[in-house]
């Protein structure tokens, strides 16, 4: 019999764990994590972009049909609350009565249902960031979790390919000031809509592009084995192939595809003129990150429609740490038509692991306290000092217990403390203030009303 004693025996013996793609974090690690934050934030708003929030679930017709049929098999769907089988319907489906809300998949769609919802309260082009989780139900592995951070930077309400140069600029800044080298590829989906209209399959671009979007985690001949199970021709494959593999500078690329589309797309003429005119852009901009045209660059999400961006580390191996793209019709599926939007998202917790791997995190991150009061038994003494302090901006902490020296000082090293302030009843009488230098050894006594001295010192 199952009792309320066996129930608790039961889960006291379980570990405790979290779920599988999920990770914690330590102080240490929030320290970093909110170092990546900080510089990604800091860009934006020097680009005049503005942050908003948006709830972590959505209606589960917000987001379904947004990202692709894998992409919606990826969706973790919420339970309704309550009784959720008390009015079940039989005739229709089940998961639809059970299941009206998921966690969200991106930053991007609930954005566009955003825009849309706030429309009258916006002013256009708007341009917008957020740092949020979003959640995949992926198979975990290295580089990829079902809990992660995106920092979506997103301007809509302009076809101007400034926004993209300014988009390449933004990424090119955040790896720069986080001493990170990357290579930024670009496309354009046009280009992509052109190749399944030159190979004679203008009905299979969603399937090309899925494809063609996993070369470099697959390969060519897997590539090519997926586009014929989808039902091209070898021969149109054999049309696809020489473009993969295409190499040489950006002129060369596109002056090559050019004689393949001339006369036979206009839309991938068009994407062509596009990439041609961005790169004009980045070229005079002086773009300080590598910067190449990459025509077997897909990105899996449907709602793509002009130019594609791809980051990765060129230090470390990971998959892309930065991705995204034009998109022209994502608020026409929510009821506001030809607004068409750009941006790009970073992943923060991939990034997280370039600058880990690369031991690139400042050393001073280490600990959020510049300053530790000892206890020695004069608190009263020593707490108005604190106090003066922390108002001008010092992060103090004042030890709780009256305990051995040599514990406090452990706990400074544990947390890493640069200095250490240690008075007694003799410094209280005399009205001083002893502050040590842990890293270096030096010591200096300070008036206690002597504020601005000590923060020269610690700082």
């Amino acid at each position: 019999m199952l009792t309320l004693q066996t129930l608790k025996q039961y889960f006291m013996a379980q570990k405790p764990s979290i779920p599988k793609g999920t990770r914690d974090f330590s102080q240490q690690e929030m320290a970093q994590r909110n170092y990546i934050f900080d510089t990604i934030r800091s860009v934006f708003r020097t680009y005049g972009y503005s942050q908003i929030e948006t709830p972590a679930m959505e209606n589960l017709q917000t987001l379904m049909g947004k990202y692709g049929e894998e992409g919606d098999k990826l969706l973790f769907r919420i339970l309704n609350s309550g009784d959720a089988f008390a009015d079940v319907d039989m005739s229709r489906p089940l998961a639809s009565q059970v299941c009206e809300k998921g966690l969200r998949y991106d930053l991007t769609v609930p954005f566009a249902r955003f825009v849309v919802q706030h429309q009258n309260e916006i002013s256009f082009p708007f341009k917008r960031f957020q740092i949020q989780p979003v959640w995949r139900a992926d198979r975990p592995q290295k580089g990829r979790y079902r809990e992660f951070y995106q920092c979506d930077v997103d301007v809509i309400g302009s076809r101007s390919q400034v926004n993209e140069l300014e988009l390449v600029q933004i990424v090119d800044r955040v790896f720069t000031l986080l001493d990170v080298n990357v290579l930024i590829k670009i496309n354009n989906r046009k280009v992509l809509t052109g190749l399944a209209e030159i190979c004679g399959f203008p009905d299979k671009v969603v399937d090309i592009t899925v494809a063609i979007d996993k070369l470099d985690k697959i390969g060519l001949d897997a590539v090519k084995e997926e586009m014929l199970s989808k039902g091209l021709t070898p021969e149109a494959v054999a049309v696809l192939e020489p473009v993969l593999q295409l190499s040489g500078s950006t002129a060369d690329k596109i002056a090559r595809m050019r004689e393949m589309m001339d006369g036979k797309s206009e839309a991938g003429m068009e994407g062509l003129r596009e990439l041609e005119e961005l790169f004009g852009f980045i070229d005079a901009a002086g773009i300080r990150s590598q910067v190449e045209i990459d025509l077997s660059l897909a990105r899996g999400l449907n709602y793509y429609t002009g130019a594609i961006f791809e980051v990765k580390a060129l230090d470390y191996q990971i998959g892309s740490i930065c991705g995204g793209g034009r998109y022209d019709n994502l608020t026409g599926i929510f009821g506001l038509p030809d607004m068409s939007g750009v941006g790009v998202s970073f992943g923060a917790d991939r990034i997280y692991d370039v600058l880990k791997g690369l031991d690139k995190f400042p050393e001073g991150l280490k600990s959020t306290t510049t300053l530790l009061f000892a206890n020695m038994g004069e608190l009263k003494y020593v707490l108005p000092i604190a106090k003066a302090l922390r108002e001008a901006g010092v992060a103090v902490e004042v030890y709780p217990d009256n305990t051995k020296l040599k514990k406090q000082f452990d706990y400074a090293d544990r947390k890493a403390i640069p200095f250490i302030s240690i008075n007694g009843s003799e410094e209280a009488a005399r009205g001083e203030v002893q502050i040590k230098n842990l890293s270096s050894g030096e010591q200096r006594s300070f008036a206690k009303e002597d504020t601005d001295g000590m923060i020269k010192f610690v700082f």
